[in-house]
């Protein structure tokens, strides 16, 4: 296991690194090794204040940031992008001890977050409002203005990538932020906050606070001072969120769970390129730790015992590259920590009680760190919990199905709507599956395939909002209308 050196455990405000006000700090851990990488100091709700008003006095009419041009706002988030493309190596290494992702995982998740803060940065000059042709002598347009203090609240299973699409485009559009990163996974927060003093943004208008989501997390929910929360992580979270920010009428977006259909055709089957989609991008995803990984995999009856063999067969296959998150070869790391792969192991239990099969997997791994081996269950019904359950783990469920007709509307039984997707030669299916499915995301032939172009949010229980594409604009924004009475 190689070692990476750690350069940042204080707090972020107003460009300088702080101790926190209580003097707490807590231990940041490695979980492949299970060993301790660092200790972080504590954020809580004195340090969310320092934050908060750090933030304040930087969005105050006539600072340094407000007066900014557009466009000089997106070259410093272009110059952003450059320092974390510059620093991608370590990045990628300190994300791989703190998250336990394969190395080369890691490295691909900070190539895309880069390229969502350069399409952020093309956007700040191009946010405009418009001429109304109003009824009566006056002349009317809009003006869109940023919304002001903004929080940001990141999960831990894409820390960079979470982190990119959150500040990408409240910076375009001349936000001040507060940053609360998963107190599972801080680290590459906080060295990117050392690049945002070297990329030139003035002080306060980038603040990040470590702690815990009780005490940091809530803190920054129920400011009085600040103007939106945007939050990515569980749905249960995100309801408290909704709950407690409510005092305030702060805006909230939301991106939560999701327990995510894909329908294999019979007439697929025989394509390799879908098996591999169905593998690659199902629950075994980033360890199953993805929001938007197709967990309920339907499969036509008349291939199904054949898909479940080979899908067993791949799962083993992918057993084999679990291990050293740095080595090369390795596909599979740890689960985040010890109560995430607990709770993943009580719902593999769950579905082997309740009666379905387990082909492939199904237990921990007789090693050191989280790890869990991919797991299989075939003979799976809907009323299962591993079927209505967001089990956030390698835990793949196959389930069989006849008609496209049922399969969607049991696609669609569900508290969650974030993705979906089908597998399919047949552009009659394609369409009506994709018009029929609840759910944020449709992919068709493909699975997971998120851009920073394209919008990416839920229906239902997975949120609301966008972030992603020139809808994740709309978060970030006001919509002022100017009237000018003629005489």
């Amino acid at each position: 296991m190689a070692k990476v050196e750690v350069k940042y455990t204080k707090i972020f405000i107003n460009n300088e690194w702080l101790n926190s006000v209580s003097g707490k700090t807590f231990a940041t851990i490695n979980p492949t090794t299970e060993e301790k990488l660092a200790d972080i100091q504590e954020g809580d709700k004195d340090d969310i204040n320092k934050a908060v008003e750090a933030a304040v006095a930087a969005f105050k009419l006539g600072s340094e940031w407000r007066n900014l041009d557009a466009s000089a706002r997106g070259r410093l988030i272009n110059k952003f992008a450059d320092l974390i493309q510059r620093d991608i190596e370590y990045l990628a290494r300190l994300e791989t001890a703190d998250n336990g992702k394969p190395y080369t995982q890691a490295l691909g998740d900070i190539q895309f977050a880069i390229g969502g803060l350069r399409y952020y940065a093309g956007w700040a000059d191009k946010i405009h409002g418009k001429t109304v042709p109003a009824d009566g002598k006056v002349f009317s347009y809009t003006k869109i203005e940023p919304v002001g203090v903004c929080g940001q609240i990141i999960p831990w299973n894409y820390p960079i990538p979470m982190l990119a699409w959150k500040l990408g485009p409240a910076l375009a559009c001349g936000n001040t932020l507060v940053v609360k990163p998963a107190e599972q996974t801080p680290l590459t927060a906080l060295y990117i906050a050392s690049l945002v003093v070297e990329a030139g943004f003035p002080p306060g208008v980038i603040n990040i606070v470590p702690g815990y989501g009780p005490t940091a997390g809530g803190a920054l929910v129920e400011h009085p001072n600040v103007d939106k929360i945007a939050f990515t992580g569980s749905t249960e979270v995100g309801k408290l969120i909704m709950k407690n920010g409510s005092g305030t009428l702060k805006r909230v977006s939301l991106e939560l769970g999701g327990k995510s259909p894909l329908v294999v055709t019979k007439e697929n089957f025989r394509c390799a390129k879908p098996r591999r989609t169905s593998l690659k991008r199902c629950a075994l995803v980033n360890m199953g730790q993805c929001c938007a990984a197709a967990t309920r995999t339907f499969v036509h009856e008349s291939i199904y015992d054949q898909f479940v063999n080979h899908f067993a067969q791949l799962a083993q296959k992918r057993l084999t590259m679990m291990g050293d998150p740095f080595e090369k070869d390795t596909q599979h790391g740890p689960q985040i920590d010890d109560e995430q792969a607990n709770k993943i192991l009580g719902l593999i239990e769950s579905g082997k009680k309740e009666g379905a099969r387990v082909v492939a997997g199904g237990k921990r791994a007789q090693r050191k760190g989280y790890f869990i081996e991919p797991t299989v269950f075939a003979d799976v019904t809907d009323q299962m919990r591993i079927a209505r359950e967001e089990i956030f783990g390698p835990v793949q469920q196959i389930l069989k199905y006849k008609t496209l007709d049922e399969v969607i509307e049991r696609a669609n039984n569900t508290t969650y709507g974030l993705a979906a997707g089908i597998l399919t030669n047949d552009l009659n299916q394609a369409l009506k599956y994709s018009s029929s499915v609840r759910a944020g995301s449709v992919w068709v032939n493909t699975y997971l395939h998120v851009a920073p172009q394209t919008p990416f949010g839920g229906f239902k229980q997975s949120g609301h909002e966008r972030e992603m594409g020139e809808d994740g604009l709309k978060a970030y924004c006001e919509i002022k209308t100017v009237t000018i009475g003629l005489s």
